[in-house]
């Protein structure tokens, strides 16, 4: 009876402490929630306050002197500002080479225009036009003429208003002139889809290419494509693009240098946008653009498409250069603010064909259709959080704290490797746990090796793993704090996924610049594997507003990494040749080469302070184990490091994490 009553006594305090819990939690989002509203009231305030408007340009002034502090800072030296700004004058130099510059000289132009593939595919081009400003028009026909492969048909489908006759009159002359295009004037604007569905029905080639009527082709684009279908037998292609404002294609106002196929990507962003070509049997039994989908229906057709795709080839060259003016998306998208419910709409018929329910997508604020997707968390799956732990008591005790107060997943252990630590201050932290309001939650395991065995990271944590109970496995360094208090969440609503491995989180200095948005191969001096968007500021949108929304990456650091169990013992865990470094990367590879991807989410948000605990890697032994380390990765990895990055880009620069243009004859002094 005794012991009844106390386990009754026991599953009463954990309710009461799991309610307290809920409740603090509770208060704390409505002291915050409060604290947002008093904040935004005072900044209102302060920016309708006539002196504030006055003192404008000398605040402008005081935040370009901390701006060129901060740069001073970030690069280490003066002499670090200087090798950037060199290197940034040569990247702007560079953006020459992207435009007119890139276009095939007569002896280039002879070689491509007289190549015979072995497969010479007709490309039906469609391009639906409406209105449209006759210069426009007159160079995207000709941008069509001038490419170096000649097998193609131009399909013009017409639904200019009587306003606008002279559309038809100037497209029908090219027509009459050039068999290659067909003309036909459309009874009444039936909107995009529509127009362009009725473009499809002139189309007699074996791909279909889309184009849009105020846009500008490069010459070789055609000719670079048809390579791909000869090389690789592609049946969906895209490139890299800019938008150019005006009538300059050299009056670049950005580049899109894009990564290989990315789902997750894709859906939250359609990033492969133009200029997409595909093999004309992939519309087999659904249509080409639907009018539901107006404003977004690329969007739509890509997602559908590449769903369909046996082989998806991104070609990375700039040969699609997109017209930025008044009304047209690329300039605003509150041109077309339809746009952003149909892409919304386009991406949940998606995820349903996909077998995804309750999910949720929301915009970002890196821009209305940059969406932030919700994936159904299913379950209550145990996650245990693995720590290794030697010594700096503090910082484990920072973190312990605040997985407990700012979490608000509940099912977890936390297992703490204790790996030779000797101070008195761990010892009495560790004594803490048993008594404290964790103690059901935490263990501590001693990690025994002989006194002159060296470190090992990779046996440290593979051990943990070993006496973890959980369905999922959370690594976890010691010196890292929780932020976000749905940062469990919103990674195993990742993990949880079939197609997913490992899942890696958005990590900052204590400073609030970013140390952690994902790993790019081949990065940095080593040419193994470096961080991107590295000490960039926290609330930077990061390159094309990649740092707002989950995406596939190579890999993710194991400061903050979670799998599930199964999948972790499928590649082994850690190898522990690799005793300190490049063990996650090593680990997120052997993932990726069994068919899983690798996500970073930027919305599970912790911040690292970074080595605290470890040491310095880049003196003494530590540098010789760390470039021991680093020609393993690279022998091991070198077919995989060859063929480049596929979430990346090789207009890049393995110089810098800051998405910098390759720049030939430059050599950065560091990696920023």
């Amino acid at each position: 009876m005794a012991e009844g009553n106390q386990h009754d006594t026991r599953e009463f305090d954990a309710l009461a402490r799991e309610k307290l819990k809920s409740a603090a939690l509770a208060e704390r989002v409505a002291v915050l929630e409060n604290e947002k509203r008093e904040l935004e009231f005072a900044l209102n305030r302060i920016k309708n306050n006539p002196l504030w408007k006055l003192s404008a340009p000398a605040r402008g002034l005081m935040h370009w002197c901390i701006r060129q502090i901060d740069r001073v800072r970030n690069q280490g030296s003066l002499r670090g500002v200087i090798a950037k700004i060199r290197y940034k004058k040569r990247e702007r130099l560079a953006y020459a080479h992207y435009g007119t510059e890139s276009f095939p000289d007569e002896e280039q132009r002879k070689k491509e225009s007289q190549t015979r593939f072995d497969r010479m595919p007709r490309i039906s081009i469609l391009t639906p036009l409406y209105n449209t400003p006759e210069k426009y028009l007159r160079d995207m026909i000709e941008s069509v003429q001038a490419q170096t492969y000649q097998n193609w048909q131009l399909c013009l489908a017409d639904g200019s208003d009587e306003d606008h006759a002279a559309v038809g009159l100037i497209a029908g002359s090219y027509a009459e002139n050039d068999e290659r295009i067909t003309y036909r004037h459309l009874p009444e604007n039936k909107g995009i889809s529509e127009n362009t569905n009725a473009c499809l029905t002139l189309a007699e080639g074996d791909y279909i290419a889309l184009l849009d009527h105020d846009d500008i082709l490069h010459p070789s684009a055609l000719y670079a494509y048809v390579q791909e279908i000869n090389a690789q037998d592609a049946d969906y292609l895209y490139c890299d693009e800019a938008t150019f404002k005006g009538d300059d294609i050299n009056r670049m106002i950005t580049m899109h240098f894009k990564p290989d196929y990315a789902i997750d990507n894709l859906r939250a962003n359609n990033y492969i946008c133009h200029f997409s070509m595909f093999l004309r049997s992939l519309l087999t039994g659904t249509e080409l653009f639907r009018p539901q989908y107006d404003g977004s229906q690329d969007h739509d057709m890509i997602l559908r498409l590449t769903d369909r795709a046996q082989k998806i080839v991104h070609v990375p060259r700039l040969l699609y250069y997109w017209r930025s003016h008044a009304g047209s998306t690329a300039s605003n998208i509150e041109a077309k603010h339809y746009a952003i419910e149909a892409a919304r709409g386009a991406v949940a018929d998606h995820l349903r064909r996909h077998g995804y329910e309750h999910f949720q997508i929301t915009s970002t604020r890196a821009f209305e259709t940059i969406f932030k997707i919700s994936y159904e968390v299913k379950g209550e799956p145990m996650i245990s959080i693995v720590v290794p732990s030697h010594d700096h008591a503090r910082d484990l005790k920072r973190l312990i704290d605040s997985i407990y107060t700012r979490s608000t997943w509940d099912n977890y252990e936390i297992i703490v490797v204790e790996n030779g630590s000797t101070e008195k201050e761990t010892k009495s932290l560790y004594e803490s746990f048993e008594d404290g309001p964790m103690r059901e939650r935490v263990r501590v395991l001693d990690f025994h090796r002989a006194a002159d065995e060296p470190f090992n990271f990779s046996a440290v944590v593979n051990f943990g793993v070993r006496q973890a109970r959980g369905q999922y496995i959370l690594l976890l360094n010691n010196d890292t704090e929780v932020i976000t208090i749905n940062w469990m969440e919103e990674m195993l609503m990742y993990a949880q996924r079939e197609d997913v491995g490992a899942v890696g989180a958005k990590l900052y200095f204590p400073d609030r610049k970013i140390q952690h948005a994902g790993v790019v191969l081949g990065l940095g001096a080593h040419r193994t594997a470096g961080h991107v968007h590295y000490k960039q500021a926290g609330q930077n949108l990061g390159y094309m507003g990649r740092l707002c929304y989950a995406q596939d990456m190579s890999a993710v650091t194991a400061a903050c990494l979670l799998i599930e169990r199964r999948k972790w013992d499928e590649v082994g865990g850690f190898d522990e040749h690799l005793a300190v470094s490049l063990n996650d990367v090593d680990f997120c590879l052997k993932l990726r080469e069994k068919g899983y991807l690798n996500v970073f989410t930027p919305f599970a948000e912790l911040t690292h302070y970074e080595s605290a605990s470890r040491g310095d890697d880049l003196s003494g032994e530590n540098a010789k184990r760390y470039d021991a380390e680093c020609e393993l990765f690279r022998t091991r990895w070198k077919s995989v490091l060859d063929a480049g990055d596929p979430y990346y880009n090789p207009n890049f620069s393995l110089d810098r994490s800051d998405f910098s243009l390759r720049v030939e004859g430059y050599s950065s002094l560091r990696v920023q």
